[in-house]
């Protein structure tokens, strides 16, 4: 397979999905095919990623849902910037833990309007391929709970069923594929290569 240059890939899903772990294998798989390509994540480890994960992720103080929906607007335009363009001008993959869909997913379901959210993230580099790895949220709070992590209030089985049914309708108008997330591990790794694949092997015969 030929080079491929400048590709944002975004892995998403609710909390407990996977995700994470999914994104870093995609990255050692790809690496294995013998692409350049970098693993990172949102929010992210800048300024207002800092802030968002010490006042909002871990410590739940209350802030106003559209005040969240701005700083995590805001950090995706520093990461964008710093970060994701320098590398897909390289002619990097860039396999991104977290992006735009967050984003709508979750302040959709805090009661924000949508089109809102996606106005103040107007300037964010679309993703050329965006996977929704698919669980019921049972099935991401249990996993939340056996791994310890820190429980806000975005973490909430009613919340999360909001989560995933504005992802589920991302998915219907084609924004995102969707990957069963409760299929064995390997099975939902090989699906995610399997749907990355295809898209390097047709952006490589027919262009970006």
């Amino acid at each position: 397979m030929g080079r491929v240059s400048g590709v944002l890939i975004c892995i998403e899903g609710i909390d407990g999905c996977g995700k994470t772990t999914h994104a870093r294998r995609l990255v050692r798989s790809i690496r294995k095919m013998g692409f350049k390509v970098v693993y990172t994540t949102e929010p992210t480890d800048g300024l207002y990623g800092r802030i968002i994960k010490q006042r909002i992720l871990d410590a739940d103080e209350g802030i106003q849902d559209a005040v969240v929906a701005l700083l995590f607007a805001v950090d995706r335009l520093d990461h964008l910037e710093k970060e994701i363009k320098p590398l897909l001008r390289k002619g990097m993959i860039v396999i991104c833990d977290r992006y735009l869909h967050s984003s709508i997913a979750y302040q959709g379901a805090a009661g924000l309007d949508i089109e809102w959210v996606r106005t103040i993230n107007r300037y964010a580099v679309a993703p050329d391929l965006a996977v929704y790895i698919d669980v019921f949220p049972e099935i991401g709070l249990k996993r939340i709970a056996g791994g310890r992590r820190l429980k806000s209030s975005m973490e909430s089985l009613e919340n999360l069923e909001a989560v995933r049914a504005i992802y589920h309708r991302l998915v219907e108008s084609n924004e995102l594929i969707s990957i069963d997330g409760t299929a064995p591990f390997e099975v939902v790794a090989e699906r995610i290569l399997k749907a990355v694949r295809e898209y390097l092997t047709e952006r490589r015969q027919h262009g970006p």
